[in-house]
């Protein structure tokens, strides 16, 4: 099995709990399962990442120490034709109002969906599922709505088998 990135993914873990300091295996690890070719992203999740400061650890990572090829890029026939489907079918809903719909078409997971559709593999993100919701378009639901794979962070690293174990600073 192969995943895709979220960007909510990188930036929970930083922020919580597999920041640098305290989880650097986290980190190794999935440049070790992208080595592997079983995680990557896409590059328009790369630059909601590298888009803030350069100060920040998590853009300070990918420029130094993220391959080029961990992001796969959108510019396939095949992924533009499955976001086009993506973004007419978030577009045609009437239960989504229409800020909900511009956020969604703004960012990166309709693209997502998209590297999901044409390739199969499977989308990694946080975010929980609301099909009730009216305001904000999840996307796990979009994912359910084109038959694409979704998972959690702690699913993925389960099923990868990975494993970080303690050292004492003492």
């Amino acid at each position: 099995m192969t995943y895709l990135i979220d960007s909510d993914v990188l930036i929970t873990a930083k922020n919580r709990y597999y920041a640098f300091p305290i989880c650097p295996g986290f980190w190794r690890s999935l440049l070790h399962e992208h080595s592997l070719g079983k995680v990557h992203s896409i590059d328009k999740v790369g630059q909601e990442l590298v888009s803030g400061s350069r100060d920040d650890e998590l853009a300070q990572w990918i420029h130094e120490s993220v391959p080029a090829s961990f992001f796969f890029k959108s510019d396939g026939a095949e992924i533009v034709a499955a976001y086009n489907k993506v973004i007419d079918w978030v577009m045609r809903h009437e239960r989504y109002r229409d800020a909900g719909k511009d956020k969604f078409s703004r960012g990166a997971d309709g693209w997502l969906v998209a590297h999901g559709v044409a390739s199969g593999k499977t989308v990694v993100t946080n975010e929980q599922s609301r099909p009730e919701s009216r305001s904000e378009i999840k996307l796990p639901d979009v994912c359910k709505a084109f038959s694409v794979d979704y998972t959690d962070t702690f699913d993925m690293l389960h099923k990868l088998g990975v494993e970080y174990c303690f050292t004492p600073q003492r």
